[in-house]
């Protein structure tokens, strides 16, 4: 199924492609560059006719920082520089929190909830 087709929301695309397992961004071909977060329209340009494409999920840790919330186990919350030029916000999952680390090599992993809420992209370490 070609998650284009599903919905005109750009955010409905967007998990869509998750739900495959892809993490989708646009591409805005009047700028020759990426759109993240998903858009209706480009941001630059003013253009609607955004391109979709799949990224292929490795990208470089841009920040980091470690959230201990009272009680609960702490967890890192990271932004990526994706390789195909965009950022997004996420966490590195497989090592503890501490161990993330600036210019880490992650790669993309769709989390899929069991509880019926929507599929989201997290982080693994890249094993060169």
């Amino acid at each position: 199924m070609n998650p284009e087709t599903a919905s005109s929301s750009p955010l409905a695309v967007f998990r869509e492609y998750l739900a495959q397992g892809k993490l989708a961004f646009q591409f805005d071909a009047a700028l020759g560059r990426p759109v993240f977060p998903p858009r209706v329209i480009g941001p630059g340009s003013g253009t609607a006719d955004l391109e979709w494409r799949i990224s292929e999920g490795l990208g470089t840790v841009y920040a980091v920082t470690i959230i201990s919330p009272r009680g609960e186990a702490p967890y890192n919350v990271v932004l990526v520089d994706m390789d195909e030029g965009f950022r997004l916000m996420s966490r590195v999952e497989g090592l503890p929190p501490g161990e993330v680390r600036i210019g880490m090599r992650v790669r993309v992993d769709v989390c899929q909830p069991q509880d019926g809420q929507a599929p989201y992209p997290v982080f693994r370490p890249e094993v060169p």
